[in-house]
């Protein structure tokens, strides 16, 4: 694209605050890179966002916080598709691409209790919001004396839920927290081996019409290369999974050195039954590595575990 043409860029994003924050980082990174580009956030509602008083698992199916989105990088009304990388379906529409995934944050999740207690030293029978079924399974495969029950909603609303005492405790991505810089309430920053993290967590990407070759190239420079190869491995045993918000699927990848060492898991929303697995390998072997760790656990787990 020709600087000179003043095209303004539009970045689609969610409405909450943590989305517009995201954006905004976007719309920054993006300005710092091209001093004369111009870029207008618009806020599109989702179908996540907008239906609150049941699980995601409830509302069923794929793209809940990102076909909205989607349709508006298809009808033009924005160019670039701003996610949050975990919210993303592993297949993309035909006619959109994965433009860039900017550099993680903290993939780890938080433990907030209205008393200060960590998660093995809540008492027996105390209550946990979360609306995620990965935490749910992983939290009572650790503890089972505890009860879990489903808390929506953005940041705001779920600390809000958890002052008025609708649970004793809540968990909450670390990396939001750290983008609303609000993390003074955090009880515990639980290690990966107690709770192993969504699928691209604390990622932010990129989704562009396949045909703007001008955006793709403009984005790229906000393209984190090891942070895109360890969630490609992630992505790819979600895909081997075909994991929705129905299955508590989590994974996490970890480069070092050039070497990558990845986690995953599928359980069952109890927390009965737990398969996991990793893999450690060249980054550039990232999308194989992802695709046998996720076949190794589809083979493991049966057909039956899956829905």
């Amino acid at each position: 694209m020709n600087m000179n043409d003043e095209r303004i860029l539009r970045l689609g994003t969610r409405g909450s605050p943590l989305a517009l924050i995201q954006a905004e980082l976007v719309r920054d990174c993006l300005i710092a890179a091209h001093a004369d580009l111009a870029v207008e956030i618009v806020v599109i509602s989702t179908t996540g966002d907008r239906i609150q008083d049941r699980t995601l698992a409830a509302i069923g199916g794929k793209g809940l916080f990102t076909k909205e989105i989607e349709q508006a990088l298809f009808e033009e009304r924005v160019d670039i598709a701003v996610h949050s990388a975990k919210d993303m379906p592993t297949e993309f529409p035909a006619g959109l691409v994965l433009g860039s995934i900017l550099t993680r944050e903290d993939s780890r999740d938080a433990l907030i209790s209205r008393d200060g207690q960590d998660l093995d030293n809540l008492p027996s029978g105390s209550v946990i919001g979360t609306a995620s079924l990965r935490r749910q399974a992983q939290i009572l495969a650790r503890r089972p004396d505890l009860t879990v029950i489903p808390f929506r909603g953005n940041v705001q609303t779920r600390l809000r839920k958890l002052k008025d005492g609708e649970a004793d405790a809540t968990i909450l991505a670390m990396a939001g927290l750290n983008r609303l810089e609000n993390t003074g309430f955090v009880s515990e920053l639980l290690d990966t081996d107690k709770l192993l993290p969504a699928v691209g967590q604390g990622a932010i990407a990129l989704e562009i019409r396949e045909a703007d070759v001008d955006t793709f190239d403009l984005s790229q420079v906000l393209n984190d290369e090891v942070t895109a190869a360890e969630v490609t491995a992630e992505r790819a045993v979600l895909a081997e999974l075909d994991g929705s918000c129905r299955t508590p699927i989590a994974g996490l990848a970890e480069e070092d050195a050039g070497i990558i060492h990845l986690r995953a898991l599928v359980a069952k929303p109890d927390g009965s039954v737990v398969h996991a697995t990793e893999r450690r390998g060249q980054i550039s072997d990232a999308l194989e590595m992802g695709i046998d760790a996720g076949q190794e656990l589809k083979s493991t787990a049966g057909p039956d575990f899956l829905p």
